[in-house]
């Protein structure tokens, strides 16, 4: 729990837009304003201006005071959040086969579509609906060959409101057969240069209810793209 909190701290105190990175945690918690401004004891306007960056950053203590009320909030509600986190939280932060990256703010599935110049192939009534803290890039081949299902929820690392991007994709099936029979899903999935998609995949995508998008950019332009969210 006390890694949960540095991560959270350490992340608002060190962004560009500390305010964008408050509403981003405030948000994953589920809590709202109100809440947050009733357990802190200050006003919903203060909040306001420091998630719209009109505040001058938070110091150490404002932060300090942020974090705790969100895990007293959370642990009021039965610590989901928290278990939660601390259960998708990788031990190791970096592996050869997958790459994590959270955005400062939540970003729309339509704006993530845009931003790395995707092409919808299943679900696209559902994009407008979905909202990414994150994304993470997965070498298709090694997740298949060499990760155990053990290690799958490290994917996620600290939300489940993700986007996969597969890389060294062949026709885009095993990927979604990996994602049809895991315990938990990511809320996009981005299948990297190909055009002729299996339609078991599309199929799946379809089941679970979860937007497939393609997209030719190349993967250095996706990451200096998405990165910068």
């Amino acid at each position: 729990m006390d890694e949960l909190r540095e991560k959270i701290a350490g992340e608002i105190a060190l962004s560009e837009s500390p305010g964008s990175a408050m509403k981003k945690w405030r948000e994953l918690f589920g809590i709202t304003q109100v809440e947050l401004a009733k357990q802190i004891k200050i006003s919903t306007s203060t909040i306001s201006d420091y998630e719209s960056n009109r505040r001058m950053s938070p110091g150490v203590g404002v932060i300090k005071r942020f974090v705790d009320a969100l895990f007293s909030i959370d642990e009021e509600k039965g610590s989901t959040v928290i278990n939660g986190l601390e259960k998708l939280s990788p031990k190791r932060t970096e592996e050869k086969f997958y790459t994590i990256h959270d955005f400062a703010a939540p970003i729309s599935g339509i704006d993530f579509n845009r931003v790395i110049d995707g092409k919808i192939i299943a679900n696209p009534s559902y994009l407008d609906s979905v909202r990414l803290f994150g994304y993470t890039s997965v070498d298709s081949l090694k997740v298949i060959l060499d990760m155990s299902p053990s290690d799958y929820p490290k994917l996620f690392g600290s939300t489940l409101e993700r986007a996969f991007l597969f890389d060294h994709v062949s026709t885009g099936r095993s990927p979604m057969v990996v994602i049809r029979v895991a315990p938990i899903k990511p809320k996009l999935v981005v299948l990297h240069g190909i055009t002729t998609i299996d339609k078991l995949a599309i199929k799946i995508a379809q089941i679970e209810k979860i937007p497939l998008l393609t997209t030719k950019l190349g993967m250095d332009e996706i990451y200096e793209r998405l990165n910068k969210i």
